[in-house]
């Protein structure tokens, strides 16, 4: 890839904590356009944590995040503006209930980018297409699968027309057969070109798809390279003793 690509997003010393407890310990990490960075790691080793950080969900303790160059954690800085072009996807969805499929994916574009509704209405229209959910659009997020609404959930983001996608475990609470419907709207939009993070543990999917892999525990990044340097090639001992339990079948 070009070395010349824009940088996106960097963090230095990022640091978090929960009271006595230190989550983040000074975690440093780059991510240029196009690149989809996938982070792995056990559960409670900070992953998540580290996402929300990113876009101010969680206020860091200590450190800088720099989105498009400009400090996310400075008073200077409209948080909310920056979260315009952060696209977020959660475990849980978080759709509104009580608006249609395609009332939930206008009312950004509408109320924040001051979009036409008729506008907004065929813009949404054409990513219900590329999620094959057209037909979706007039009904509740009640009457979809779990597979359903967090594809809904990535067109509602990807409305907004972001620079970059986050992703946190949007797997974890879906059904076993619901999780390759998924993945595969993650995967056709990394290859489009997305800038993207993401945490999960679909390995399969981080060493067919990451463009780099990043293993974090307890609060540190450990190791950090290529899919083929991760899987293959690790060379920490904990990162070993992490993939030697897991599955990598995608």
């Amino acid at each position: 890839m070009n070395a010349d690509r824009q940088t996106v997003l960097e963090i230095k010393n990022l640091r978090k904590d929960f009271g006595e407890l230190e989550v983040l310990k000074g975690v440093d990490a780059t991510i240029k356009k196009g690149d989809v960075m996938v982070v792995i790691g056990p559960s409670g080793s900070g992953k998540s944590t580290f996402l929300r950080c990113v876009n101010r969900l969680e206020q860091p303790t200590g450190g800088q995040i720099l989105f498009e160059d400009q400090d996310i954690c400075s008073s200077n800085n409209d948080i909310n503006k920056l979260r315009q072009k952060m696209g977020m996807v959660f475990q849980q969805f978080h759709l509104f209930n009580n608006l249609t499929v395609l009332e939930n994916i206008t009312l950004g574009p509408t109320k924040v980018r001051k979009l036409k509704p008729a506008e907004a209405q065929e813009q949404a229209m054409q990513l219900l297409d590329t999620v094959g959910l057209r037909e979706k659009a007039s009904i509740y997020p009640s009457q979809l699968s779990g597979g359903q609404k967090q594809r809904i959930a990535i067109v509602r983001a990807l409305a907004m027309k972001p620079d970059v996608m986050l992703f946190d475990e949007p797997t974890s609470s879906l059904d076993p057969e619901m999780v390759g419907e998924v993945l595969s709207v993650m995967k056709d939009l990394a290859e489009s070109g997305m800038t993207m993070l993401v945490v999960t543990h679909e390995m399969g999917f981080a060493r067919h798809v990451a463009t780099r892999v990043v293993f974090m525990d307890d609060g540190l990044i450990v190791e950090e390279g290529s899919p083929e340097e991760i899987f293959n090639h690790p060379k920490r001992l904990r990162t070993k003793d992490f993939l030697s339990k897991i599955s990598t079948a995608f």
